[in-house]
């Protein structure tokens, strides 16, 4: 009898799909005497990949529909996974502790749904492991030394050998690198460096960047490429010459790396729109070193006192840098709208400008605001019917149903005395018309690639589920709004109109920080499937190319299509888009997360001389333990649950309330707080109600 033969046809035939285990046998109408080597050969078929089990029953991997994921770990100990080629939170799925199969933070994973359960799943292999290395407080006792993590999410200490230590001593910042995941153990591995003692500021800022593993340095050879392509002459060619239009560019005070520039012109009564955009691509050559680096490093990253760049300095501030005075090359979309702030053409060439003024956004919004009457006549006049067409499209995507949400962000920089220094949140006339004109670029050039059937990035933001759409339902419900629409189709003029409901009232921060939670995250895709928030059916990525790769990509593609070359696109670019809009995404979201949390650890920073002064805040987050609050330059704190008023408090989630039978806290009510404490290790302002 050929019992492997016979197991396997079971399973082709799906007599055995879905079979525990011990039934295997009996599904087989086998003697019990076979159960012994029907395991075996179950082993033996699981080695090879043919079935595999989640510990209760076998199949094909396409009958317990497997899948490849990246685990996903939180601090607080909840874990998940996010199938590969999905964004995060798009049809993630939870593990309970018991099925990880020793999986961690980061690893990347083969995993099936676990049966009767909708949003639950259980790992089947690790097929590759994530951390190569660990940042983290170096600890010893008698016998051995180790790691604690500073990430909570990567759920295990590493043990270092003391021959491996390097010499650390209790409370160094370290990096060790993971020699070895034994199974039923913890993880081993030895120290690499030392970065300075644990609670040092300047080291609490090195060990973040570390443990992102983030890029401080270019190679040598990339640095001296980019400084031979830097100095190449800047030549007319084919390009438009556009040097004699009066151009600007409308920065912060701090930027260096200058991407695009605008300018306005007002032609038989309508408004024609120049974005102006470095061209990078004229530089960094596809595939050559320059780009590999660019690749891999996906987007600049950004810190209070410094920024580890996409690209060297030579073209980040220099070649490609849209500096005052200087002959730059750009690619040029240049958008008329008329009185009622509709596009009615555009155009996108390859040219040449100059840009006339180096403007900063607090400049602008000074000489709009009638602060600055010392400037260029046809400059202020230039900024003033910036103003109106700015107003003019903010109003027209208002009436498409832009789902505007004003989130803060913070803006964190470091004085000439080199102390931290975080504003009150403002945003100024100035940040809307750069935005709301780079939207409208953004929106003519991915409308150009798709109606020719180019392979593209787009910036995509899908709608939200249904599941978070009824949440957020049911609590504008609770207010007293009345939302439109169905939550299992929602609309951008559905939220738009909650959004507008809400207004002037007392809770519509509330709403914009629900509605938030109740979003997907944009991400970049190779297909286009609409900008839900913006409520655009088109949009990309096209205004930033020093420092986002997607914006680079779409260069080299907008290129080849002015060219005509839409087969040479295809050919070139078809088969490496997807792959490009998932890393991209990826390195995006690595990026944030880092800037995030080097914005926390500079407000401990400056919130630690602050200590015992009090401040208006509004209640920002609510846990079972406790609840948050910002306050108004956008520093959040904790108030443990022990610090409300003594009260008998039950949390509901759906409601992002705690209720007390004295007192309630919800998201949105207005608090007085006193600073209690600020730990720099775990990057928190703890907060205790005035």
């Amino acid at each position: 009898m050929d019992l492997k033969k016979i197991i396997k046809e079971g399973f082709k035939s799906g007599k055995l799909k879905g079979v525990p285990i011990n039934a295997v046998t009996t599904a087989l109408r086998l003697s019990p005497s076979y159960k012994k080597p029907v395991r075996a050969i179950l082993k033996q078929l699981t080695d090879e990949g043919y079935v595999i089990t989640d510990g209760v029953r076998y199949g094909t991997p396409e009958q317990m529909r497997a899948f490849t994921a990246r685990v996903k770990a939180t601090r607080n100990g909840a874990v998940f996974l996010i199938p590969e080629g999905k964004a995060e939170r798009e049809n993630d799925y939870f593990v309970p502790k018991k099925y990880l199969k020793e999986a961690l933070d980061g690893d990347t994973v083969l995993a099936v749904p676990r049966p009767r359960t909708q949003d639950e799943a259980a790992v089947i292999k690790i097929l590759e492991r994530g951390r190569k290395t660990v940042v983290g407080v170096f600890e010893s006792d008698r016998r051995w030394g180790y790691v604690i993590p500073d990430d909570r999410a990567f759920a295990s200490d590493v043990f270092i050998p003391f021959d491996l230590s390097a010499g650390a001593e209790d409370g160094d910042k370290v990096i060790a690198e993971i020699t070895s995941y034994p199974r039923g153990k913890a993880v081993g591995g030895k120290i690499i460096e030392i970065l300075g003692k644990d609670g040092d500021f300047f080291t609490e800022e090195r060990a973040i960047i570390r443990s992102y593993e983030l890029a401080e340095e270019f190679p040598e050879y990339v640095e001296r490429t980019a400084e031979q392509v830097a100095a190449e002459r800047v030549e007319l060619g084919d390009r438009r010459d556009l040097r004699n239009l009066l151009t600007v560019t409308i920065d912060g005070v701090d930027t260096r790396d200058i991407d695009d520039a605008v300018s306005l012109e007002i032609v038989d009564g309508n408004y024609r729109l120049g974005v102006h955009i470095a061209d990078v691509s004229n530089y960094v050559k596809l595939n050559g070193c320059i780009d590999k680096e660019a690749y891999a490093r996906g987007t600049s990253v950004y810190f209070p006192d410094r920024v580890l760049p996409m690209l060297p300095k030579a073209l980040s501030n220099g070649a490609c840098s849209l500096n005052e005075g200087e002959d730059r090359y750009a690619l040029s979309c240049i958008m008329t709208f008329n009185k009622n702030g509709n596009r009615v053409s555009y155009e996108i060439c390859e040219s040449i400008i100059n840009s006339n003024k180096r403007l900063t956004y607090d400049e602008v919004t000074a000489i709009l605001n009638g602060e600055r009457t010392d400037f260029v006549p046809a400059c202020a006049r230039m900024l003033k019917d910036m103003e109106r067409l700015c107003l003019l499209l903010e109003d027209r995507r208002k009436r498409a149903g832009e789902v505007s949400l004003d989130v803060k962000e913070a803006h964190i920089y470091l004085d000439e005395r080199g102390e931290i220094v975080i504003p009150d949140y403002d945003r100024a006339i100035s940040h809307r018309i750069i935005e709301q004109f780079m939207v409208s670029a953004n929106e003519a050039v991915a409308e150009f690639a798709e109606k020719r059937g180019a392979p593209f990035l787009y910036r995509i933001h899908e709608k939200p589920s249904a599941e978070k759409a009824s949440l957020l339902y049911s609590f504008v419900h609770d207010l007293g709004i009345n939302a439109k629409g169905s939550p299992e189709d929602a609309r951008p003029c559905d939220y738009q109109r909650i959004l507008t409901a809400a207004a002037d009232k007392p809770y519509s921060s509330v709403v914009s920080k629900v509605m938030l939670r109740s979003m997907q995250k944009a991400r970049y895709s190779a297909d286009n499937r609409g900008h839900f928030g913006l409520a655009s059916e088109c949009y990309c990525h096209f205004t930033s190319p020093i420092r986002r790769y997607p914006d680079l990509f779409v260069h080299r593609v907008l290129k080849m299509l002015l060219r005509g070359d839409i087969a040479g696109a295809n050919a070139k670019f078809a088969p490496v888009a997807e792959r490009a809009a998932t890393d991209t995404s990826e390195r995006e979201r690595n990026a944030d997360a880092v800037e995030r949390d080097v914005d926390d650890l500079y407000k401990v920073v400056y919130m630690q001389s602050r200590i015992g002064e009090s401040y208006d805040a509004v209640i920002s987050g609510v846990i079972e333990s406790g609840v948050f609050a910002e306050l108004a330059n956008t520093v959040e704190g904790f108030i443990p649950i022990d610090c409300l008023p003594a009260d008998r408090y039950f949390y509901v989630a759906e409601k992002f309330k705690l209720y007390g039978r004295k007192v309630s806290f919800c998201i949105g009510d207005k608090v007085r707080v006193k600073i209690a404490a600020c730990d720099l290790g775990a990057r928190r302002v703890q907060f205790v109600l005035d």
